[in-house]
């Protein structure tokens, strides 16, 4: 209740009890002459002085400051939360642990009380005193985590959305590509509009807040027509504690940065710089283990039917869990924030140093088609796809082959500013096929760097990046360059406009999903509005 109102209400009550016990006074007075004496049940009470009234005054603000003081207090802890529940989301989207969940819960039942610069008051005061009806809501909403339109002490369901819309202008770059092989492709030099992909996320927990679901459906209008262009998958998972979460479902292999759980919060809209989608595994199906060894160390472990399969029957996989992916993160200060980016403007330096390994037996049967979305395939520096056949010879096919990736990746971030970067070094060896005599082929080896610098021009609002990237191997040197600003009008992640130019040297990589393909040489431009709620 507002202070105001409070100290109408004492007057309203204190001032007519002062003046019947006034009169009450008065006629005490004259019955004290008459010798009959009054019952003591009967003697008026006596009348509040302006003391009195001074003091239950005073007492009365003091508890409504009191009162104040606690609500700004619950008001910055409710921020915080927030703050917290997005990081947790952002660094794992399948799981967000049973303490969030109970701490939101909490909040849920806090924000039955307003805030208000006199006090604290009930949402119901609130509907009884304003004279302009508001529209009912119903549900919480957690951004990035979705909206809650179902919770019981059984399980609770969110209902999340992440879409964007793309121009796309790739009419300068070069018509023609001539790969290492002297093959020649003609470039397709797009200018289109796209919704390029919707994702609808249903996500939360059942029985046990420990066990999670994720179960999405999942679209690129960029790819129509091909096996994958519609997905409908997910995952499941349990936390047993800290240091163990075991997972079974559709996962991204966790075998560079940008497959750690930090999507969407990259630097560009759902599409990374060359040298990372180059090396970088993809998604599959398989079980997964996580958890954090101390406050600073973390792992991820995948094993994985193969390392695309999206597009991929189980028809084509092979009988073995030959895939294997992992990440090992240490963050010193025990806080980097959410992706790539001081978007959070760290006030305190905060650094990270990870490692990624992942190794697979591929076979040429498991691969999907080269377009395929989200999906990566294993290719040579000048993008030729390494099954591809009469590539190292007449005659030859490759049909099996040992794929081993390593990468190590450090970052620093503060008051706005991350400087951040990556080596890559892959091997590819084992090799089995047709016309590969005894002696086989010989290793092939590539390696890639990536840098990185971001600063928040206006905070929360507006951040300008810059990165580039390139791989070196005995098939060519390809490399790339990008500069963009990210606006958010709302001063969070939830949207998002994006702006970026990208120069591209005979690109290794790429489909139609990202604003580059295979062979692509010359300037790009894309701006793309992107809503992640």
């Amino acid at each position: 209740m507002r202070p105001k109102a409070c100290r109408a209400i004492v007057k309203c009550i204190l001032v007519p009890l002062a003046a019947m016990g006034s009169a009450a006074a008065v006629q005490a007075q004259n019955a004290s002459q008459e010798p009959a004496p009054v019952p003591a049940s009967q003697q008026p009470t006596p009348a509040p002085t302006s003391q009195n009234t001074a003091d239950l005054m005073k007492a009365l603000d003091q508890v409504v400051d009191q009162n104040k003081k606690l609500a700004e207090q619950n008001q910055q802890l409710m921020v915080k939360i927030e703050e917290l529940r997005q990081q947790v989301e952002a660094a794992n989207p399948t799981i967000a642990t049973a303490e969030a969940e109970k701490a939101a819960a909490r909040l849920s039942a806090s924000e039955k009380e307003i805030v208000s610069d006199e006090g604290t008051t009930s949402k119901e005061d609130l509907e009884i005193e304003e004279s302009q009806p508001h529209p009912k809501t119903w549900g919480t909403y957690t951004p990035n985590f979705g909206y809650k339109v179902a919770d019981t002490p059984y399980g609770d369901l969110n209902i999340s959305v992440y879409s964007y819309a793309r121009y796309l202008n790739q009419r300068a770059v070069n018509a023609t590509y001539t790969n290492y092989f002297g093959v020649t492709t003609q470039m397709q030099q797009r200018q289109d509009f796209q919704l390029n992909k919707v994702q609808i996320k249903l996500l939360g927990w059942l029985y046990d807040p420990r066990f999670r679901y994720f179960l999405y459906a999942w679209t690129c209008n960029a790819s129509q027509g091909l096996g994958a262009q519609t997905v409908l998958a997910g995952n499941l998972n349990y936390t047993f504690a800290k240091w163990l979460t075991i997972g079974a479902g559709v996962y991204g292999l966790p075998g560079v940065r940008s497959l750690e759980g930090n999507f969407p919060f990259w630097y560009s809209v759902d599409a990374r710089i060359m040298a990372e989608e180059f090396f970088r595994p993809a998604y599959s199906q398989g079980i997964i283990g996580r958890g954090n060894i101390t406050k600073t160390l973390s792992y991820q472990v995948m094993d994985a039917n193969n390392l695309s399969a999206l597009g991929v029957s189980a028809a084509q996989l092979p009988n073995t869990f030959s895939t294997v992916a992992s990440a090992l993160v240490w963050l010193p200060q025990g806080d980097f924030g959410a992706g790539y980016g001081d978007y959070e403007e760290h006030q305190s330096v905060v650094t990270r140093l990870a490692g990624h390994y992942t190794r697979s037996r591929a076979t040429k049967e498991s691969q999907p088609q080269t377009d395929q979305f989200e999906n990566t395939q294993i290719r040579l520096e000048d993008g030729t796809v390494v099954f591809t056949a009469n590539i190292f010879g007449p005659g030859v096919t490759v049909d099996t082959l040992k794929y081993q990736m390593f990468n190590v990746d450090a970052g620093i971030k503060y008051r706005g500013w991350e400087l951040a970067g990556t080596y890559y070094q892959r091997w590819l060896s084992q090799f089995t096929g047709t016309g590969i005599g005894s002696a086989g082929l010989p290793e092939i080896v590539s390696r890639g760097l990536y840098m990185g610098a971001s600063k928040m021009l206006i905070s929360r609002s507006l951040m300008l990046f810059v990165m580039g990237s390139s791989i070196y191997g005995k098939y060519g040197n390809p490399w790339d360059f990008r500069a963009g600003l990210n606006y958010y009008p709302f001063k969070n992640r939830v949207i998002r406009w994006n702006n970026e130019f990208l120069y591209l040297e005979r690109s290794a990589t790429g489909n139609n999903t990202l604003p580059y393909i295979v062979g692509n040489t010359g300037p790009i431009f894309d701006t793309t509005l992107e809503v992640a709620f």
